[in-house]
């Protein structure tokens, strides 16, 4: 969005509205963006503030099977277990995730694992996990796939399983990432598991 005098509105949209596309290649919603930065796939679309009652709803498409990566970054200051609201990263976030399979090949399986630093696999040192604190599924939602594994040590990984999604359907993820030692950025690994010819 522009106005009258050229200037781009984008980088209020998240203050403003809650979500949106900015001139920057992210995308930002609650006190978060979201970028594709990283390629193999692409953002379509955002929505939410990141709570409970409102997750942060993110649109993808995929263009393989291939691994991608998600990167993740605090928009608004870091204050860990304070109140989020959109004025501050928090370091706890509902997310779902609404992925198109654009890769032509059916999928039969599909993994996320939480990095706080690019490539290497989340631990429990770094405060960042699927909700590992908690036992219990908050958030916890997929419409594909009717079971997962969650494994902690030595790294955060969430696999869905006992499905699948066919090419050109969407598939919706929901989980909760908790980040007790918040870091300005984290990345999101996901994994499309194709069947073995």
């Amino acid at each position: 969005m522009v106005n009258a005098r050229g200037y781009g509105l984008l980088l209020l949209a998240p203050l403003v509205c809650g979500a949106g596309a900015a001139d920057d290649g992210r995308f930002y919603a609650g006190a978060y963006s979201f970028s594709d930065e990283l390629g193999g796939f692409r953002i379509t679309g955002i929505s939410g503030s990141g709570s409970t009652a409102d997750p942060i709803v993110l649109d993808e498409e995929l263009s393989s099977a291939s691994p991608v990566t998600l990167v993740i970054r605090a928009a608004r200051p870091l204050k860990p277990f304070g109140d989020g609201g959109g004025l501050y990263a928090n370091g706890f976030l509902h997310l779902r995730l609404v992925v198109h399979n654009g890769s032509g090949q059916g999928w039969i399986e599909f993994e996320f694992e939480l990095e706080e630093e690019l490539g290497v696999p989340s631990d429990f040192g770094d405060g960042l996990s699927f909700n590992q604190r908690k036992l219990t599924d908050e958030g916890l939602l997929c419409d594909r796939f009717a079971d997962y594994h969650r494994d902690y040590e030595p790294y955060d990984r969430l696999l869905f399983r006992d499905g699948h999604v066919d090419p050109k359907s969407f598939v919706t993820f929901g989980f909760f990432v908790s980040d007790f030692t918040p870091d300005p950025i984290f990345y999101l690994r996901q994994d499309p598991r194709i069947p073995f010819s």
